[in-house]
């Protein structure tokens, strides 16, 4: 750093806080370590008695702190998102959309780790609002070698290492199974609940049957809900290994291909996932959906409405964090489920 004369301060980088009072109205830091003097500050140091700065001296090779977190914030931002402007040497990344957040956990850990840039996002695979927070970037040093950020560069690649896909499926029927419900001996309780969670991304539910129990009457009923054009098709009940559960028969009797019956979630072990040729998923719900705070469907349902296709390994890799803890009230998702 080296010491100018304020009035030849213009563009250069304060090293260091320097706090403005003003009795009985003002105390603070007037301006902060690595802000960027301009002509009108030049006043108001002379007026808080600043004669002389101490700055820092940008040798060659060598980028701001703000230009720093704006290089790095370019290697996350990617469609539906909007950055703010630098401040204290930070920006950060925000949704302009709802949508399914994502991560690429992997390039994201190479540039971290690179010395003297950071990187936090919010975890992946989760649902956003318009306007929440994903990600915040800056650099370590006040200053920082062009070098250092070329290697973060290199390290991120050339896509975005976040992602941001707004919702795409629209709507979707339930298939309600079992005899009881179907006859009318108790109420489908069911149904409601599964309505209401489709309902927060925007999902319309267009019909609800109650075709009973057995293969053969569940693949009807199934059969009938893709006739409506339905985005998305959801049965409830019957999936457990009791010899009268069908429903996964009854959907894999439909002509569903089963990604698989069974998932690392507790709650919701028994969660069934297939799609269809034409790429319309189908999902069995297993009981806990309807009376667990949280369950594997919160988790599969964002990336269901977002289309994004979810594999046999994705469903492996939700154990670790897949054990709900059963909090009461239940806070999900502001905790460790499905994390």
């Amino acid at each position: 750093m080296k010491q100018i004369r304020t009035e030849d301060a213009v563009g250069h980088v304060l090293c260091h806080d320097m706090t403005q009072i003003i009795r009985g109205q003002y105390k603070d830091a007037r301006f902060r370590k690595g802000h960027v003097v301009t002509e009108e500050d030049i006043p108001v140091l002379l007026s808080m008695g600043k004669e002389h700065l101490y700055v820092w001296e940008l040798s060659p090779g060598m980028l701001h702190e703000d230009e720093g977190a704006a290089r790095l914030a370019a290697l996350c931002r990617g469609e539906n998102m909007v950055l703010s402007a630098p401040k204290e040497g930070k920006i950060e990344v925000t949704a302009s959309c709802d949508g399914l957040f994502q991560v690429d956990s992997q390039r994201l850990t190479a540039v971290n780790s690179v010395e003297d840039v950071m990187i936090a996002t919010r975890h992946g695979n989760t649902a956003v609002r318009k306007g929440d927070k994903l990600a915040g970037t800056r650099v370590i040093p006040l200053t920082i070698p062009d070098r250092v950020l070329r290697r973060a560069e290199a390290a991120a690649g050339r896509t975005p290492l976040l992602s941001l896909r707004p919702w795409k499926r629209k709507t979707a029927a339930i298939v309600v199974t079992g005899n009881e419900v179907s006859s009318g001996r108790i109420q489908d309780t069911f149904s409601p609940v599964v309505v209401d969670k489709l309902a927060a991304y925007s999902v319309e539910t267009t019909s609800v049957t109650c075709p009973g129990d057995g293969t053969e009457q569940i693949s009807g009923g199934i059969a009938e809900a893709r006739k409506t054009g339905a985005d998305i098709i959801l049965c409830t009940g019957g999936m457990s290994v009791d010899p009268d559960d069908s429903t996964p028969g009854g959907i894999r009797a439909a002509g569903a291909n089963v990604i698989s019956y069974g998932a690392p979630v507790l709650p919701g072990a028994m969660f069934l996932l297939g799609y269809f040729e034409d790429g319309t998923p189908v999902l069995g719900l297993p009981g806990c959906v309807m009376y667990a705070g949280a369950t594997i469907f919160d988790l599969i349902l964002p990336r269901i409405v977002a289309d994004v296709p979810v594999t046999k390994a994705d469903l492996a890799s939700m154990g670790e964090g897949g054990l709900c803890l059963g909090c009461e009230p239940c806070r999900y998702p502001v905790c460790p489920f499905g994390k």
